[in-house]
């Protein structure tokens, strides 16, 4: 096939993925269901908007992870391309994102303090802040997870164990999440088997140990977690579908010794309703329990970077 003829079917293709993204914006831009575990229509998470978010830089987009301050008006963001971006975030009188207005933007670097580049060593994913504000970062590419007591510090890995090496390829510690008292808790996007559990590690104390795991659903795999203010393990979840676009579902646990238990299925997206989000930060106004999600637009033209919030009651 000539060069000119790929071009044509390649203008084509896009044209057709364009019109079918709009069309499907249009039909689901009210929609939203809510599921318990058991299947059943909940009326727990109540959808409050969706702000895109643009800016022209050529290291804007990409986002796998988001942290956000207890009173939601704070940011900092994680690309996969090994960088952070951080600000504040403007919200209208009913509490909706109306703007975010970066502060700042960081390169993470390596153990010897060179920058780290896109790609297998730099594929960063999930992002967890202590209470001492120091950054955990989770890597896919070289699959590792390492602190940083600044963004421009140099990386201190925490030593993984022999199975982090073993990770299927582009599907290792996407999600992060940071408990109070300091435990991280990480697992990789793909278990191995449709029907095996995703696998929990824990670093507490200095040592990595896989205490517990998370059901697996179908094609529903995990991109992002948090421990929400009410003391829960939230995880984010994607599915995607070709080109009926990607689906996205939040599942609420209780946190405990045992294990995560009590599992509560808080909001279930239809296909296109929104982008691909991979990140979640939960956090508390005085109405309840907020979710803020972020997408990864893979810096592709027909994908966009968007915050989408909802809030849980109980």
């Amino acid at each position: 096939m000539s060069g000119h003829s790929r071009r044509t079917l390649t203008g084509r293709f896009s044209v057709l993925i364009a019109f079918c993204v709009a069309a499907a914006a249009l039909l689901t831009a009210a929609a939203t269901y809510t599921v318990n575990a058991r299947g059943e229509i909940s009326n727990k998470a109540e959808y409050i908007g969706t702000y895109v978010w643009h800016e022209d830089a050529p290291d804007f987009g990409g986002y796998s992870g988001i942290e956000l301050t207890e009173d939601g008006r704070s940011f900092m963001a994680l690309s996969d391309r090994a960088t952070l971006r951080w600000g504040e975030i403007e919200r209208d009188a009913e509490g909706r994102i109306s703007g975010m207005v970066s502060k700042g933007m960081s390169r993470l670097h390596d153990s010897q303090g060179r920058p780290l580049p896109p790609g297998h060593l730099g594929d960063s994913e999930g992002i967890a802040i202590d209470s001492e504000g120091r950054i955990y970062v989770s890597f896919e590419g070289l699959v590792r997870v390492a602190r940083y007591d600044t963004p421009d510090a140099p990386a201190k890995v925490l030593k993984g164990p022999p199975e982090f090496k073993q990770m299927q390829r582009n599907s290792a510690l996407e999600s992060l999440a940071i408990t109070p008292d300091g435990t991280l808790l990480t697992m990789p996007e793909r278990s191995g088997a449709l029907d095996r559990p995703f696998p929990v590690w824990r670093w507490r104390k200095g040592v990595w140990d896989q205490p517990f795991s998370v059901s697996r659903n179908g094609n529903w795999l995990p991109v992002g977690s948090d421990i929400g203010p009410d003391g829960k393990f939230y995880l984010l979840e994607r599915d995607f579908k070709g080109l009926l676009g990607f689906l996205s579902r939040v599942r609420r646990f209780d946190l405990t010794d045992a294990g995560l238990v009590n599992e509560e299925i808080l909001l279930q997206s239809y296909p296109m309703q929104y982008d691909n989000l991979e990140g979640i930060a939960v956090w508390k106004d005085d109405q309840g329990i907020r979710l803020t999600m972020i997408s990864d637009d893979n810096f592709y033209f027909l994908q966009r970077t968007e915050l989408v919030e909802y809030r849980i009651r109980d």
